[in-house]
């Protein structure tokens, strides 16, 4: 996603500032109603983009290809109604055309492709980043209403990456189709420079801090289920503890039945311990499905705005300055040729170049600003992600609660069984017992 844009190639002497081209969107759609005011304004809330879509992705068995196996998906989308299968190949087709399409927008990254002797742990974890990217693509205002989306959650030809192709060739980019692209710098603020500067700078610190607040969350969850392994080791040795059939001899036992009794004890202790595991795994998986993916979902947004920023000075920003310095080295040659008298056809071929620069140093005006335009919502939206925190948070304190409130209720149905194990005692000693 760094360097420059796609659509940088389209920024030349030969792209012109609007041409007629078709909008890309589904013909069986009606068009996008432009909300009246500000079209620069994003009228949206948090729970609308959330209700876009909700996509599923899940891991089909693998099959064998003729050398490899390869992995596939099932893409089921609520807003379609429908289940298409995907390979890791038809996710990347479809994150190139997006940004084809959609240069100066977040597209968020796709997770890295498989490597050799890719394990279990790997291809979930892509299943699991596969899964933000869509849904974040689904949830994306002019993604969700563009045809290469619908295309790639309903299509269920073996063709879909022919066909995202076809439906970006010739169509041009947002900058060539949005009817508001000529007239972006009349809805900037005049010190759009600096807001995005300290934009920029803003979401920078926010990135860093959720991403603190996601390795911790991680860990969290990682020890849950550490915690739940020893139990059941600690259950499971009890259980060996008190099925041990080694015989006592009897001068050391002095005729009591003290050690047949714990051992019997012992035994049955297994079976809480096992439960206490189960509900420690439970906790660790919930947390790891509501607190750290959320965090994860919210981090690829992020991402995809840094990314954003990079390829707005990488792309159309950095292209505008060499035409600008192209035009200047073009105009001081203008001045040595008349300076020179040289031919007349030399110096006509020059005032043709000239033009020519000039008409491309124009476009290249316009995409900046259309870009900072695009920019600006794009920052819009993470500032209506933004309270999906007070979503995480919530998870992460019912999470703890629920947890702790299910392993306290097998703790409190075990304490009774320990009795036995005390013997001329009907309760289990509460006072410590020193080394």
């Amino acid at each position: 996603m760094d360097g420059e844009s796609p659509a940088g190639t389209a920024a030349g002497a030969t792209d012109s500032a609007k041409p007629p081209l078709s909008d890309g969107r589904d013909p069986e759609e009606p068009p996008m109603q432009t909300p009246p005011g500000n079209p620069l304004v994003v009228p949206h809330t948090l729970p609308e983009l959330l209700g876009k879509d909700t996509v599923q992705v899940e891991l089909i068995p693998e099959k064998k290809g003729l050398f490899l196996k390869h992995v596939e998906y099932e893409v089921s989308s609520k807003r379609f109604k429908c289940s298409v299968y995907r390979r890791y190949n038809d996710f990347v087709v479809f994150h190139e055309t997006l940004l084809q399409k959609f240069p100066y927008r977040m597209v968020p990254s796709l997770p890295p492709k498989r490597m050799l002797g890719a394990d279990r742990e790997f291809i979930e974890a892509r299943r699991r980043a596969l899964k933000r990217f869509i849904n974040l693509v689904a949830r994306h205002p002019p993604f969700s209403e563009d045809v290469l989306l619908k295309l790639f959650l309903s299509f269920s030809g073996s063709d879909v990456q022919n066909k995202l192709k076809e439906l970006v060739q010739g169509v041009g980019d947002e900058f060539m189709i949005c009817k508001f692209a000529n007239q972006a710098k009349d809805f900037l603020p005049a010190d759009i420079q600096l807001q995005f500067a300290a934009s920029r700078e803003l979401i920078r610190n926010i990135y860093n801090s959720f991403y603190k607040l996601r390795d911790r969350a991680e860990r969290i969850a990682t020890r849950a289920v550490d915690n739940a392994a020893d139990l059941l080791i600690f259950g499971k040795e009890l259980s060996a503890l008190g099925s041990d059939t080694t015989p006592l001899p009897s001068w050391a036992a002095l005729n009591s039945s003290a050690w047949g009794n714990l051992k019997q004890a012992l035994k049955g202790l297994s079976v809480e311990f096992a439960l206490l595991a189960d509900k420690a795994v439970q906790q660790g998986k919930q947390e790891e499905n509501d607190v750290v993916e959320k965090l994860n979902l919210f981090l690829d947004l992020l991402q995809s705005y840094k990314d954003l920023c990079e390829r707005h000075e990488k792309g159309v920003l950095h292209k505008h300055q060499r035409a600008l310095h192209k035009y200047s080295l073009m105009k001081r040659q203008m001045m040595s040729a008349a300076v020179q008298n040289k031919e007349p056809e030399t110096v006509e071929q020059l005032e043709s170049r000239i033009v020519e620069q000039e008409n491309a140093i124009l476009t290249m005006e316009l995409r900046n600003y259309f870009s900072l335009y695009c920019l600006h919502q794009e920052t819009q939206l993470i500032h209506i992600y933004l309270p999906v925190t007070s979503h995480i948070l919530g998870a992460f304190v019912n999470s703890q609660i629920q947890g702790h409130k299910e392993m306290s209720k097998v703790w409190n149905e075990l304490k009774p069984k320990l009795n036995c194990l005390f013997v001329g005692s009907g309760n289990v000693p509460t006072s410590s017992f020193a080394p």
